[in-house]
Order: structure tokens, then C-alpha cells, then sequence
């Protein structure tokens, strides 16, 4: 864990990818992530266990930063029946099937990169250490907004209306004349 003046934090977390058998003839693997690991050392692809043809794999260390103007995605992400952390993941060509774009406690950014449409999402359990640092970071920092309600402009709404709408509009039929109507009528 680190900290810098403006009082955000940064965390290197592992991320760990289980390959099993795909399911049908035309997957070979099926590739999940399963696991993060707070405060890993740096990996690129690290068998970490075996078990038949299930792999699992320490494929990379993110950095999870968090930020005090995102305290209230954080506190939404903590405070969820299953607090998680999301691992953004991208398909590449090479020797490894995926690179790890980007690990996030907030749930708002986790959605975002789902919208883009090229990356994965994976949802991740968050570990209780990681869970008490995310959580004493929103503690110290978030703060509560109070809703305001908008209120309207003190206009004048009582006076007279100079020039209601279009004025190449003639009557009140016109509104919904075709074009071609009105070029015959005013041929």
C-alpha cells in the first residue's frame, strides 16, 4: 500500500486465472477469473496449481487505486451482499489468451468497461484484507452529499407572449400540413 499527498492509495493485487476444458467442441479452454491476491509481487503467467487439466495461473499484478472523489462507488461496492473487486481483462493473440487491463473496487467503473463492448469484466470476491483497506479508506475519506432540490427560476410566467412558436406558421392547421399542401397553397 502506498499513499501520496492528495491522499489516494494504490495497492498491487495478483490476479489468478483458472483454465478448464471448455464445455463444448468449439472451446477448447474455458478461462475464469477466480482469485486476486493483495499485495502480490509481479507475475506474467506463473502456474500457480494443477489439478488434472484445470490450471490456475498468477497471469498478472494490476494496481488497485483508489481515489476520494470515488468514495461512494467504493462504499456501494463494500456495502453489497458480496463484496468484490472487478478484474478487466482483453483478448489478445499470442502466447497468453488475455492481458489484464485494469483491476477496480468500484462497481461504476466495472460497468463501464462492460459497456465498451472489448473487454471482460470478472466480479472477484473481495478478501477480507483487502476489504478492510478499501473499507478504512472510505471511512477516513467519503463524504456524505446532501440532496438538493432544484428550484426553478423567479420568472415572470403571467405576462403576454409576444410571438408563440414559428412564425412562418399561419394557423393553427399548418402545424400538421404536409410540405406539399402548403406549396400548393401558396402557388
Amino acid at each position: 500500500m502506498t499513499a501520496n499527498p492528495s491522499n489516494d492509495q494504490y495497492m498491487p493485487v495478483g490476479v489468478v486465472l483458472r483454465r478448464t476444458p471448455g464445455a463444448t467442441r468449439w472451446a477448447k479452454w474455458a478461462w475464469r477469473a477466480v482469485a486476486v491476491l493483495p499485495g502480490a509481487g509481479p507475475a506474467d503467467w506463473r502456474e500457480l496449481r494443477r489439478d488434472g487439466d484445470a490450471v490456475e495461473y498468477h497471469a498478472g499484478t494490476p494496481t488497485l487505486e483508489l481515489y476520494r472523489a470515488e468514495t461512494e462507488a467504493y462504499l456501494h461496492g463494500i456495502t453489497a451482499q458480496q463484496p468484490s473487486v472487478w478484474v478487466v481483462m482483453r483478448e489478445v493473440s499470442g502466447e497468453h489468451p488475455f492481458e489484464i487491463v485494469t483491476i477496480t473496487a468500484s462497481p461504476y467503473e466495472a460497468q463501464d468497461y462492460g459497456d465498451n463492448g472489448e473487454d471482460i469484466v470478472e466480479k472477484i470476491p473481495m478478501p477480507p484484507g483487502l476489504l478492510a483497506w478499501v473499507g478504512d479508506f472510505v471511512a477516513r475519506h467519503h463524504v456524505e452529499e446532501e440532496f438538493v432540490k432544484r428550484r426553478r427560476d423567479r420568472a415572470k410566467t403571467g405576462g403576454v407572449q409576444d410571438g408563440i412558436g414559428d412564425p412562418r406558421i399561419e394557423t393553427a392547421s399548418d402545424v400538421y400540413a404536409s410540405p406539399a399542401l402548403k406549396r400548393r397553397r401558396l402557388q
